[in-house]
């Protein structure tokens, strides 16, 4: 790439990260790894230096998004780009709790469908009222959980 390109990149990147930055209130956009094993680089280019692997299901949150590439942040606050046609539609959170219980229904008083430990990704189905989501396990169990104990959201 040339300097004059590099630059002109650069400008483009910046106006659209600036932009986002100005919209208050903005919904966050976040989707998820759709594909085992997705490099993450440090610019928007294959030829950029590797970062990361992300595996798949990992939730993202977009940040910007530019020409076949979106800049991210996963739930460490780190921030990379990946081709955005490596991201999927599906929705999924991690849990950020040590251990979260998934409950029958949304209230800490239903009974317990099933427990996920710190890091697990989960589909994500619908939000609940009163601060509460129902999930997925990949083994196919569903819950409510607390949306405080999750990432993605």
């Amino acid at each position: 790439m040339t300097p004059s390109a590099r630059r002109q990149s650069s400008r483009v990147i910046f106006a659209a990260f600036a932009l986002a930055l100005a919209v208050p209130g903005a919904a966050a956009d976040f989707r998820s790894i759709g594909e085992n094993a997705t490099v993450l680089y440090d610019a928007p280019s294959a030829r950029a230096s590797r970062l990361f692997v992300a595996s798949r299901y990992t939730p993202v949150e977009i940040v910007v998004s530019i020409e076949g590439w979106a800049k991210v942040r996963d739930q460490a606050g780190d921030l990379a780009w990946v081709e955005r046609k490596a991201l999927s539609d599906l929705r999924t959170v991690v849990v950020r709790a040590s251990v979260a219980d998934a409950r029958l229904l949304p209230s800490e008083q239903s009974g317990l469908a099933f427990q996920a430990s710190q890091g697990v990704a989960l589909e994500l189905l619908e939000l609940a009222s009163g601060g509460w989501v129902r999930v997925r396990h990949r083994d196919g169990q569903t819950g409510f959980m607390r949306i405080s104990q999750l990432w993605g959201l």
